[in-house]
């Protein structure tokens, strides 16, 4: 195996300098008595050097997008260009405080104004918030201003309707904002339009669909999905999960939605993964504008400002005006790119995909027929035969330097292996990929059981780990001396 990682025995920073620490900082030094601690946090007070080199050592042993090819599907970790958090990080931007007044802030405020528009018209929306701060508080904002349009039309609608191939956020989301969650199968990799027209009714406010969805298919009945669930008085949700597939070729708008959320974090090409930070903008159709969450940029005039007075408003969704790095981010990469590089990028994503599709399936299933958008989705059960599973063969690609996929995602599939290569990856990266996963599906079953076998990390016990959180340093000492609680 010519490939390995970076592999160091680092200690907690606690540990590896403890004798070099001379004192600790006392934070309560700097706090007020109101907010100061009885217990201070145990911060070390480290010089400069020793600080960098330990963070340096543990950045050598990550993965990042920087670093290799991440093919997770559904999630769309792409290469972030630099210009965009060059820009994130200049002081003029990033040491900008949310109170000062509108009127020290037309510039910041021009550009949330002018990305409302951009996404607006990406979208076929008339009008955009940026307020969500990720994906899933999009859906759940989303859902909010569809239970706030029926509620002022003097109905009780209490039911979300869902297909089976929805992100799981999907139903959450739904259910968090008070509504009934009914799912309806899938034909063929798509929605049935025969279960939807049953599933549908006056307790109907919302259909929830991802197009292309999770299979990477391209719904073709949308049109007649819209008409569906329009004659039912429900309104049409986009997750804008996959907005990327068709960005610049169609539009939700065109496909007859109402409400969009997007991932600015997957298609803008903002930084993904962590946990954070994410931005996840709604857009609606006119009818139901009056709902946004407050405030929106607003003109008059020459001059920007945050526009609150929206009576019919489902309120604040976040502090104060959204996840401002995240939002600049996007703006600069749709101006970097223009109306021509979105389509474009659109248009690798999607061949990308397929390219690297037809490369997969001759040796691994690739379930229901026809073109795929930006992802796919192949099988791992035929490898169940010989006593493999689908995280064994994600584990073993860490060994040929590749990033897993996704696995076991979506559930209608049998040991999924759900693969995006995203349209930043060259053909040379598509076909290493391709011919290390077909080895990998070659090698022997204990081969496969042991990996990862290169990689800075073995293989964890993930059950194990979800089982006994250590989310502290106290935590940590306490599990090290024996004391920590077994759940």
């Amino acid at each position: 195996m010519s490939y390995r990682q970076a592999r160091h025995d680092v200690p907690l920073i606690y540990d590896e300098f403890r004798d070099d620490i001379i004192n600790n900082i006392n934070i309560n030094e700097y706090l007020s008595a109101e907010i100061a601690r009885k217990i201070p946090p145990n911060i070390p007070r480290l010089c400069e050097r020793d600080l960098v080199k330990h963070f340096t050592v543990l950045s050598q042993m990550n993965f990042g997008v920087d670093s290799g090819f991440y093919p997770l599907g559904s999630c769309t970790m792409k290469y972030n260009p630099k210009i965009n958090d060059e820009l994130a990080s200049d002081p003029q931007s990033c040491m900008l405080h949310p109170h000062q007044p509108d009127s020290q802030a037309q510039g910041t405020l021009q550009i949330m104004h002018e990305l409302q528009a951009m996404l607006a018209s990406i979208t076929g929306m008339h009008s955009v918030s940026l307020q969500p701060a990720a994906g899933a508080h999009g859906e759940f904002t989303g859902m909010l201003i569809a239970r706030a349009f029926h509620e002022s039309n003097g109905e009780k609608r209490d039911q979300v309707v869902l297909p089976d191939t929805s992100h799981g956020t999907n139903p959450a989301s739904a259910a968090m904002a008070g509504f009934d969650i009914l799912t309806i199968p899938s034909k063929d990799g798509k929605v049935d339009l025969d279960a939807l027209a049953s599933a549908v009714s006056d307790r109907t406010a919302a259909f929830m669909l991802t197009n292309p969805n999770t299979l990477g298919i391209f719904e073709s009945d949308v049109r007649e999905i819209a008409k569906t669930v329009h004659g039912a008085g429900g309104l049409l949700y986009y997750d804008g999960a996959n907005m990327n597939a068709i960005m610049g070729k169609t539009s939700p708008g065109k496909m007859g939605f109402d409400i969009v959320h997007l991932n600015l974090h997957k298609t803008f090409s903002t930084p993904h993964g962590g946990g954070g930070p994410g931005a996840g903008p709604v857009g609606v159709v006119k009818k139901l504008d009056e709902f946004l969450p407050i405030p929106l940029a607003a003109k008059k005039g020459e001059a920007y400002y945050m526009d609150y007075d929206r009576p019919k408003s489902i309120g604040k969704v976040h502090g104060f005006h959204g996840n401002w790095g995240v939002l600049l981010r996007a703006y600069t990469y749709i101006l970097s790119e223009g109306a021509d590089g979105l389509t474009e990028a659109t248009e690798r994503a999607v061949l990308n995909s397929n390219y690297l599709r037809n490369s997969v399936e001759k040796f691994l299933e690739v379930p229901y027929p026809g073109l795929r958008k930006h992802e796919f989705v192949a099988s791992g059960a035929i490898l169940k035969r010989k006593g493999v599973k689908t995280l064994d063969v994600a584990k073993r690609l860490i060994d040929h330097g590749f990033h897993p996929p996704t696995v076991y995602f979506p559930h209608l599939v049998e040991e999924a292996i759900m693969i995006e290569p995203t349209e930043t990856e060259s053909k040379s990266t598509l076909d290493a990929f391709a011919k290390a996963l077909e080895t990998v599906v070659n090698e022997p079953p204990e081969v496969l059981h042991d990996a990862p076998s290169c990689a800075s990390v073995r293989r964890l016990n993930e059950t194990d780990a979800a089982k006994n959180l250590i989310l502290s340093y106290r935590d940590y000492v306490k599990f090290k001396e024996g004391l920590g609680t077994r759940v």
